[in-house]
Order: C-alpha cells, then structure tokens, then sequence
C-alpha cells in the first residue's frame, strides 16, 4: 500500500514507547473518555439564538435541527468537533503547510511543498469572492468549532493522539478554527482529484528512455466503441467551433525554440504578439490521430528539450510525492455513480446511486450528518441529509427533501507543468528576462528551529520544482545524449485550483436546490475539483451535468493533445487563454434511455469542449450499464437491485486474458492444476469461497505478466498499477505478439514471445501462491491476498508498535471486488502487494419515491476517538456490502433517535 502519513512524519519510536505506556495508564483511569461527546442533557453554547436539537441514532449520526441557518451551522461545527476534532486539526496543518508545528521534523519535505504552491493564501483570497451569505454560514461553522474548543481546554481533552504527538510538540496549543481553515480543505480535495499530472510527468521523463514508439503505446486510446461515455449522441450536442479554432484547440505549432538557459534571447524565437494564442487550424492527418485512434503520434524535435528538462521532472515529481495522500490518490481513485428514471424503478420514481472511491483511512474520509430547518422557508432552506467532510460545513453528497445529487471525478486535465529558463530570480517570458513573484515563508517546526523557505512564481504557477532542497542540485548539467550540458530548467505548476473560486458557494446552493435548473446554477460555481454531477428529483426528473475550470490552451508538442506533455514557458503560446464556457460543458436532462452512469468514464465521444485524454478506461461504467439492463430485462429495479450492483466483483477485462491463460502450454500436473482452476471461473473475486481460489491465481498471474511487460522497461516510481490503463495496454498487446513490449529485458540475449511470457507467469504465480497459501490450489483464496486495513493517518506504519497501531487503526481484513471492477477495491500493482489502496468511501442508494427508504453505510464509523462505540462500528458491513436505513423526515430521525442533546443559548449573566 502506498506509504501512510506516519511514515513521513515519524515521531521517534523511544517517544512512541512511551506513549505505550502511557496509554495503557490512560485507558485503565478512563482518561481517554475526557474526549468522547456529550450526546444527552443540555449545554450552553455562546452566540445561539435558540435552542437546537441534536438527535443521534443507534450507529451515532447525528441530525441537527435548528430556527435559523446560522444556529445549524454553529451547531453542526459543534458536533464536528466533537466527533472528528483531531482529524480537522490535523487537515488543516497539512492544508495550511503547517504540519511540522504538529509533528516536528518530519512533516518539512510536506511543508515546503504545500508552502509553495500556497493553498491557504488561495483560501484566503477566495473568502471575501464568496457571497455574504456563504460568509455568515462559514463564520457560524467556525464559531461552533471554537466553542467546543473552549469548552473541553487543552489538547488532551480534544483526542488521544494528542497525548501521543505530545512526546514530539510538547507545549502544543490548539488555535482556534476559523473560515480559511474550512476553504483550505477544498484544496486537499482538489489535489488528490486533479487530472492527468502524474501522466504528463511520467511521459517527460520516460522521453529518451525507451523508444517513442513504445512509450505512445503506453497510454492507449479510450475504446469508444466498447466502453459508452457518459452521454451518448441523442443526450447532449457539442458546441460549434468557433472560427479559427481547431477541434483539437492545438497540437499544430510543431517544436517550441530550444534557448539555451541563461543567454540572451533572439527575437525571432518568440512568435509576435497576436499570433502566440490557440487557434491554428490543423494542415495534416497527425494532428488528428490522437483523435482517431491511432495512438500519441511520436513527439517530434524535442529530444534536446526532454533530455535537458529530464532532472528538472524529477526534481518536481519528488516535490509532489511529498505531500501525504488526503483523500486519496492513484489511477484506481474514482467512483461509481449512476441514476434511473421512474420508467425503470419499481416504485416509477428515479433512484440514485453514489459510491466514491478513494483513501481506506481511521477514522474514514467522510462523516455523515442530517441539517433540517424546523420550518423551511427563505430565511431557513436547509432540509439536508447525507455525506460531509469534518471540518467544512454543509452537505458534500446528499439529498435534500426535493432532489438527490451524486458525485464522481471528471478528472479533467486541470495541471499543466511548465520548463521555466530562470536566472537568478528572473525568468524568461518571450524576447526577455522578467522578474518572478519571489516571497519568504517561515516554518514553525515542533521541537526544532524555524525554516526559512522561499518562493518563486511565474505567470503559470509555483515553480515546484524549488520545493525539494535534497534534489535541488540535479538539474545542473543534466545529461544529454551521455554529455553533461549547461541546460537547467525549472518546473513551474498551472493548476486550477490555485486560481480562486466560489467552490463553496456551490456547496451551499446545492444543499438547498429544488429543481435542475437550480441545481445547474449551483453548479457553475462549482470550480474545484470538477466533478461529474448526477441528479434526480421527486418529481422524477433525471439529469447529468459536467461543472468546474478547464484550462484552455494549445499542445505544446505536434500532433499530441493539449497538456500531454510539459510545454516551454517562455513562448507565451502554451499559456492558458481562459475557461471553457459553461454553457459549453456537457449537460442532459432526461435523456431518452431514462438512465445515466457516471462512472469515471469518457464523458462524450467528441473532444469539444477538451477535457483530457487520461480518462479510466471505462470498465467499470461499462459492468453497470450491463447489469442495469440484465437486471431490467427481469423487471424493474428497486433500491436492492442498485445496492445488489454496487457489490459487483465480476471483472471484464478477465475475460479477455483468461482464454490466453488456458491455452497456455505448461508441464507437469503441479501446474496445470493450478490452470484449471480457470476452466469453470465465473470471473469473479470473492474473499473466500469456490471462485475465490481462481481469483487469487488470476491476479498473481496478472501481477507477473505486469513485471514481465510493463515494468521491466520502467523505473521503479513508473511500475505499472495494474489498474484500467494497465488493463487496455495489455488487451491491446495480447492482439499483437510481436510488440517489443513482451520481450523481458531482464534477459539479455532472449527474446521472450507473448505465449513464452504468459507461460512464464503462470508458472511464477504457481510458485508464489504455493510459497504464501499452500502446495494445494483447492485452499488458497482471494482474502488471503487481498485485505483492507483501516490505518490512522499518523499512527500506523513499520515504526509504530502494533500496540499503538490497535488503539487507532483496525487489523487487515479479507475483502472481495478488485480493480477497475464496480466493486472497486483497487490494489496497486506496482507496489508488489494485493492490498487495498482505495475503495468505495461509502455507498448510497436514494430512493426518490421515499426519502426514508434510502440506504447508506460509512467505512469507518461516525466517531474519530479511539475505543468510542461508533468508531469502528460500520466497518464490517462496508466490508460484508450492508447498508442501513437513512431516516430523512423527522418522523423517521426520531423513530431511530437513540440520544438527543439540546444546545441552548448561553444565557447573559446581566439579566
């Protein structure tokens, strides 16, 4: 699994064993209950205009209802606090670049980074952007953090893993929460959701290491045909190009002018000014392969350029590998989303279903709350229910009494990565030299002496490159054809999410939309991270709509989509030139089939408006949109089909290799019995039972084949995942036997063939199995693989004692479903492991013909404190694919109340 946050920012284990000790004391005297919530009775908060309700259920959620939409904000930051209050104090350091106050040393490489790219001052400029009224409802949020703050006094009072990090920060003071501290967190959100940067980067630096005509062959095309976008051609009609613009919006330049670092430039190098700007209209066929299916057309002219740029690449791949995974991160990141009219429901009323996959994480990535106005009016519109992040006011994923929405990654191409030709603090823009935005940070560090940091910016961004002090030499003489040069090029970062935004505002208009055309206007304020947006209503309306900033700009390398591989920041050309309209992004309302799936997938056949070329590879949208038909070709759905699909581990891309696997020639009844457990497969992945056994050989057997492949040609950091990407590739070079890709260069002087390398892996998987399950094909299973553990973000890891790691995370379990499949519990290949990387962060199912009907499940529990009853109590039936019954009305929240705490205004000692 990828490396957790504690890894990073390790506290000495002599402090950790104390802790042990301590902690066992802690336990033993109940100390650690001084955090747990007052759930009964009354309490007094300050600035409460009246009395509010706070009814919890049997797995403790809490529904809060309030008069006015300041007291249920102020109440809902309250509640937060009390449940989750470590985990926001915690997401707020790493947002703000502050982590080292909190764990020392160790949180400096993440510091430095988040420092430069600036994601608080980002916040802090959004704030007055936002409507007074988002404003109020952010400050009353903040308020009722704060009172809860001063209500409970020092850090130990707040969690348990306060007394632990005290051993690292002794003196640490908690501040007080406020509205930045809210915004920065849409930030975090963003990063891990952003588009293809991790590909562009990738494909830099893979430029001169292997041949282009492999490394094109790496990122094949989306198979249009076999896997449907989001919105067919009867759903949505694309914009008219405007004149002079090509359907590509670029890739017709050719090669930017190579300067050579530090000399003076020629004028002729730079276009002039008028003529710098998307808008050439492409003059032959290579532009538009990308576009037809043929594959990335090799780069052309810039082999100076990559290979003067190749240590710059690296050095910014370092700065972003720094910054600790927040909600989640990695090719199998997605989710499932989908929703079907009344013409195909049992009840003829649309349902809706939403399953997010991201980070596996104690306490989990959402908290689940219910916000009602007791009477809803203009003054009061709130009547919300569904999934939320502790520490941001609010509804993320929900339904209101009128509509449902779900969300899932458009993972639009929103980063764009700039080679900057600097000197000294100047940087060059066209035909000169212009200063950069240069500023000084300063990083508190717990334990330690302050850091000194400084920043520098061009026009497109941060230079990220700046952000790792330990590579900071490396692109001094990089190396060009086996020559040192004097290039040197910084890497700057264009990012969306750095241009300010009314992203909150969204949130807010959403949570109290009553129809589309509401629910469209929320959503063109929704700029960061853009998501694919799926709607229903309970008047039976379905809809679709694509939100969020999308760059616009030209390819900076012939015949490549826009954004595929960094561009050269002193032509001006490749600069950003603006948004796509709105109006322009893809949208349906009640489209034909009655059914929409959003998952992760193309979202229309076209390339207008440009979105990205490195969407998942649609294997999963694909599996739903069967299983909807199958089911409907039986009758009707109902909320238990659509919970019955989320479940599904039955994968596609199997069926493709398996008969390549059965045909393969192997010696001996030790591994043809192995073999034949593939003969009666069903293709599916359970945990444990009779296709469990398959499953387990299956994927070790991918695993091996995904060595041989793929990741004897890449650097380590490049392995291939194994996920959707990884999947086509190899579909695509299982039709081709002769590609140079099957060739093992782990074995100079033999050259493999596609049948030799399959076999070779059947036999490895064979071996490997044997070695770790047992000599009998018959007892192995998928679980064995295949496990989930639920690790606290900070205390878990090889240098914690298992002791600490019981206390705050839970052990590794069995789980069924894998990768690129609806059941999405994806594992990295890359990582040598089958453990879970990401999953679904919870499942929904909304039932617009009774709101109370609906069904949701958490993956952890709605508690951050350890040894609470509600901190790991919704774990086993994430894991066994339970959900429960999501009471909505105030009839049914107080059928299922179990604890209810009233906070009354603090009443004023001068009366």
């Amino acid at each position: 699994m990828s490396r957790p946050l504690w890894q990073r920012v390790a506290v000495p284990v002599v402090a950790i064993l104390v802790v042990v000790v301590v902690a066992a004391a802690v336990i033993g005297v109940g100390v650690v209950r001084r955090a747990y919530p007052q759930t009964t009775g009354e309490l007094s908060v300050p600035g409460l205009r009246g009395e509010v309700e706070i009814i919890r259920d049997e797995r403790g959620i809490p529904h809060i209802y309030a008069d006015t939409p300041e007291d249920l904000f102020r109440a809902q930051g309250y509640v937060a606090a009390q449940d989750r209050f470590f985990q926001m104090d915690l997401r707020r350091h790493i947002v703000s670049g502050r982590l080292s106050e909190l764990v020392g040393e160790g949180g400096l490489e993440t510091d430095k980074v988040i420092r430069t790219m600036g994601w608080r001052r980002v916040a802090e400029q959004e704030l007055p952007m936002l409507s007074p009224t988002s404003r109020t409802y952010l400050q009353a949020y903040s308020a009722g953090v704060n009172s809860y703050l001063e209500r409970q006094g020092g850090p130990s009072a707040l969690g348990l893993e306060y007394v632990v990090l005290a051993q690292s920060a002794p003196g640490y003071q908690v501040e007080p929460w406020s509205e930045i501290d809210s915004l920065a967190w849409l930030k975090a959100m963003a990063w891990d959701l952003r588009g293809n940067y991790e590909d562009e980067l990738a494909r830099g630096l893979l430029v001169g290491q292997i041949p282009l005509n492999q490394l094109n062959s790496l990122y094949p095309d989306y198979p249009i045909d076999r896997h449907p976008p989001i919105l067919g051609r009867d759903d949505w009609t694309p914009p008219a190009p405007q004149r002079g613009e090509s359907q590509a919006r670029g890739g017709t330049r050719g090669p930017a002018v190579v300067p050579e670092p530090g000399s003076t430039p020629d004028p002729a190098d730079t276009p002039p000014m008028g003529q710098e700007g998307p808008g050439s209209t492409p003059t032959d066929d290579a532009t538009h392969n990308w576009l037809a299916g043929g594959g990335v057309p090799a780069p052309v002219g810039e082999a100076p350029e990559q290979g003067s740029a190749d240590a710059a690449l690296l050095q910014a791949s370092a700065a972003m590998a720094a910054v600790p995974e927040l909600v989640g991160r990695g090719e199998g990141i997605g989710s499932n989303s989908w929703v079907v009219s009344g013409e195909h429901t049992t009840s003829g009323m649309p349902l809706l279903a939403n399953d997010p996959h991201l980070a596996v994480t104690q306490p989990g990535v959402f908290t689940q709350v219910g916000l009602h106005c007791r009477v809803v009016s203009s003054s009061c519109p709130f009547d919300v229910a569904g999934f939320t992040f502790a520490g941001f006011p609010g509804v993320i994923i929900g339904h209101n009494a009128d509509i449902a929405w779900g969300l899932t990654n458009l993972d639009p191409d929103v980063t764009d990565f700039y080679l900057e030709d600097v000197m000294d603090d100047r940087v060059r823009r066209g035909n000169e030299y212009v200063p950069m935005d240069v500023r000084t940070e300063t990083i508190k560090v717990a334990g330690g002496e302050d850091v000194e940091l400084t920043v520098r910016e061009t026009v497109h961004g941060p230079l990220i490159s700046d952000a790792m002090a330990d590579v900071a030499d490396l692109g001094q003489g990089a190396p060009l054809g086996g020559v040192q040069t004097s290039n040197d090029y910084a890497v700057s970062l264009a990012w969306t999410a750095l241009h300010p935004g009314r992203t909150a505002d969204a949130i807010f208009a959403m949570n109290q939309a009553a129809n589309f055309e509401d629910f469209r206007d929320a959503a063109r304020l929704f700029t960061v991270p853009a998501q694919n947006l799926i709607y229903a209503d309970v008047e039976g309306n379905i809809g679709y709509q694509a939100p969020g900033q999308i760059p616009i700009r030209t390819s900076a390398t012939h015949g490549t989509p826009p954004g595929y591989y960094p561009a050269p920041g002193w032509d001006r050309a490749y600069d950003w030139t603006g948004w796509v309209d709105f109006e322009d992004l893809p949208w349906t309302y009640n489209p034909p089939s009655g059914k929409i799936v959003a998952a992760n997938q193309a979202v229309v056949r076209g390339t207008r408006p440009f979105l990205t070329t490195e969407y998942d590879k649609g294997y999963r949208s694909t599996r739903i949109l069967e299983l909807l038909e199958n089911h409907l070709e039986e009758g009707p759905l109902s909320v238990e089909d659509m919970q019955q699909i989320q479940l599904d581990d039955r994968s596609a891309f199997a069926e493709v290799l398996t008969p390549y696997l059965l045909a393969a020639q192997l010696d001996g009844d030790f591994y043809t019995e192995a073999q034949d457990l593939l003969r009666e497969w069903d293709f599916t992945s359970p945990a444990e039972g009779e296709n469990s056994a398959a499953a387990a050989y299956f994927y070790a057997v991918y695993s091996h084949l995904l060595e041989s492949v793929l990741d004897d040609e890449l650097p380590p950091e490049l392995g291939a995942s194994g996920n959707s990407r990884s999947m086509l590739l190899v579909e695509e070079l299982l039709a081709s036997p002769d590609s140079p890709w099957w060739d093992d260069r782990r074995t100079p002087g033999v050259t493999e063939s596609r049948d030799e390398v399959i076999r070779a892996a059947m036999i490895n998987a064979r071996l490997d199995l044997t070695k770790r399950i047992s000599k009998d094909p018959s007892r192995w299973t998928w679980g064995e693989l295949h496990q989930v553990a639920m690790e606290h973000q900070v205390l878990s890891g090889e240098d914690v004692p298992t002791l600490v790691e019981r206390v705050f995370g839970q052990p590794a379990r069995p789980v069924s479903g894998s990768s690129a499949m609806v059941n999405a519990m994806n594992w990295d290949a890359s990582l040598g492991s089958f453990n879970v990387t990401s999953g679904p962060a919870m499942r929904m199912v909304v039932d617009l013909s009774d709101l109370d009907a609906s069904t949701w499940v958490n993956q952890t529990g709605a508690s951050g404190h350890p040894y609470h009853p509600h901190y790991t109590d919704q774990t086993q039936s994430w894991i066994d694919g339970e959900t429960y019954p999501w009471p909505f009305t105030r009839e049914a929240v107080v059928e299922a109340e179990r604890h209810t705490l009233t906070l009354t205004p603090e009443s004023d000692p001068g009366r």
